[in-house]
């Protein structure tokens, strides 16, 4: 009767089990009621993939499906959580690789199936704000900016699980800015650490050109900025001098913050944010969390940042984003597909996804 009621109990508290395989990254995570981590394991491809340059989506979908029962195993026996005690199983449906998408909905199907527990599609960018809620308690309305290797985007949160997308990248996301302008450094894979690394240790930036946009756009733009590096790069090739790499990744990285910081104070000042949420691989960048902290600071603006392991693809994030749903018993049908390019307001708008 004890083992029943324990059962009942962790039901009602809603025990979800995360899979994320969006990129290359394979995770699974037991998460308690949207923000108690019991456990979060990853299982990174950097390794494999360095040697390209970036991620091969077809090796990506290998690995996964090499993994992926592992990690299934490994957080279950970390978390100390047994399968019967699952209240529904949660999974990133999108956006990501087609392919690496699809070996982390069908582990979760087959659970969720043999479980008889309910499917929780979820999305990836729900799941990075998200992240914050492990950690903080979150205050609406509040902006959330979103930076990562795919994602640039200025996302708010009127109440919980209210999604409104105000600004996002016309072209290259952040992170992808970072990992080609690192690759004509010729620094390895994935470049951005390298990128800010150097920028905190030169005295002199080389001036690169701001792309502001429309005066009222919170929209970015990278490409013009990628440009500009190379024709950089390009002309001191061709006087024979020596690049200052320090000097240009500082010029590159205040580039990119000085529009970031800016236009997400702006964005917090107009529509009355209480909180500015800094979410993705990026804010994981030291030079971007230096900024915003002292912006907000002055602004009396309070910033959440999650610790670094929160900020890279995880799913512990996915499952406190799919709590959200399993609160209010928004479930996923069994023949949900894969959704590459994934609405945040259309997966917080439709109860079927």
């Amino acid at each position: 009767m004890e083992n029943g009621n324990e059962q009942l109990d962790n039901q009602s508290k809603g025990v979800l089990l995360a899979i994320e395989t969006s990129c290359d990254e394979t995770s699974v995570a037991v998460v308690i009621g949207g923000k108690q981590i019991a456990s979060n394991v990853i299982s990174s491809q950097i390794e494999v993939h360095e040697r390209f340059g970036g991620v091969v989506p077809e090796i990506a979908s290998r690995k996964h499906v090499e993994v992926i029962t592992l990690m299934i195993e490994q957080a279950f026996e970390e978390s100390g959580y047994k399968l019967e005690d699952i209240s529904a199983v949660a999974v990133t449906q999108g956006p990501g690789l087609v392919g690496a998408l699809l070996v982390g909905i069908v582990a979760a199907k087959s659970l969720a199936l043999a479980l008889d527990v309910p499917l929780i599609g979820t999305h990836h960018i729900a799941g990075h704000i998200y992240a914050n809620q492990l950690v903080h308690e979150l205050e609406y309305p509040c902006m959330a900016l979103v930076v990562s290797g795919g994602h640039t985007e200025l996302v708010l949160l009127e109440d919980e699980g209210s999604f409104r997308m105000i600004g996002r990248t016309r072209d290259d996301a952040v992170g992808e800015a970072y990992d080609k302008v690192a690759r004509a450094l010729k620094f390895p894979y994935p470049g951005g650490p390298h990128i800010d690394r150097l920028a905190g240790e030169s005295e002199r930036a080389i001036e690169l050109p701001r792309a502001w946009l429309d005066a009222d756009s919170y929209d970015f733009s990278f490409s013009g900025l990628k440009s500009a590096v190379l024709a950089v790069i390009n002309q001191t090739g061709m006087k024979g001098e020596e690049l200052d790499k320090a000097a240009l990744a500082r010029g590159f990285q205040e580039s990119v913050i000085e529009v970031l910081v800016e236009k997400s104070l702006r964005a917090v000042k107009q529509y009355g944010a209480k909180q500015l949420l800094l979410c993705g691989g990026v804010a994981a960048n030291r030079g971007l969390r230096e900024a915003l902290a002292a912006r907000c600071e002055a602004e009396s603006t309070p910033l959440l940042v999650p610790p670094h392991r929160l900020c890279t693809d995880n799913a512990a994030m996915i499952g406190a984003a799919a709590y959200l749903k399993w609160q209010r018993g928004e479930f996923t049908p069994l023949d949900m597909k894969a959704e590459p390019n994934f609405s945040l307001e259309g997966w917080a708008g439709n109860k079927n996804n």
